[in-house]
């Protein structure tokens, strides 16, 4: 009876914990607390949007979190040149001394920073450099999307197909993380945020 009473509480806690989310990815949550910060931030401090914007944003930030959770995997958030990085940028930010250290904000510009320094590295490994530098698989590419390119040339297209490839490279990297990481995302709280 006892481990039933245990297996109640634990459940109701977590249900609980799980409320005050708009998402897990591979189980750390993303707080409404930091989604709203980030889509206010971003979107010229307008934090009233419909239910269609916060999810179709929360999209686009579970893609973002699941690249800096592949970089750590990789180990780059413990690359010296990073952490160099990182630490200029905290010493700028303080030295602004336009938000205290001990506020949510400055945790909030903070894990922002690191994570986007992170997304950037990653980004650069798995998708610019490689669309870049292999020109073999961008005339593969160029091949298979010819008439996208209205009739130009390899040589005049080539800036347009690298973007193109790009963009491929990424969608395909962003499926294999989906896949990789469990996502998790709580509906009823972003329906509450559309609310507000």
């Amino acid at each position: 009876m006892r481990k039933v009473y245990c297996a109640i509480i634990i459940s109701l806690f977590i249900t609980s914990a799980f409320a005050q989310n708009v998402a897990l990815v591979n189980g750390k949550p993303i707080s409404n607390k930091e989604f709203m910060w980030v889509y206010k931030k971003n979107h010229s401090g307008n934090g009233n949007a419909a239910y269609e914007d916060l999810r179709t944003y929360l999209d686009l930030y579970i893609n973002f979190k699941l690249k800096v959770l592949e970089a750590k995997e990789l180990g780059l958030d413990k690359d010296t040149a990073y952490l160099s990085e990182v630490k200029n940028y905290e010493h700028a930010l303080r030295a602004q001394k336009r938000i205290s250290k001990t506020k949510p904000e400055y945790l909030f510009i903070m894990n922002e920073y690191k994570d986007a320094v992170l997304m950037f590295n990653i980004s650069e490994i798995k998708v610019w450099n490689q669309a870049q530098s292999d020109e073999n698989q961008l005339r593969i590419f160029y091949d298979k999307n010819k008439s996208v390119y209205l009739q130009s040339s390899f040589e005049e297209a080539r800036g347009q197909i690298v973007t193109d490839y790009q963009q491929e490279l990424e969608n395909e990297w962003i499926k294999e993380l989906r896949k990789k990481y469990p996502v998790k995302i709580n509906q009823d709280e972003i329906r509450k945020l559309a609310k507000q």
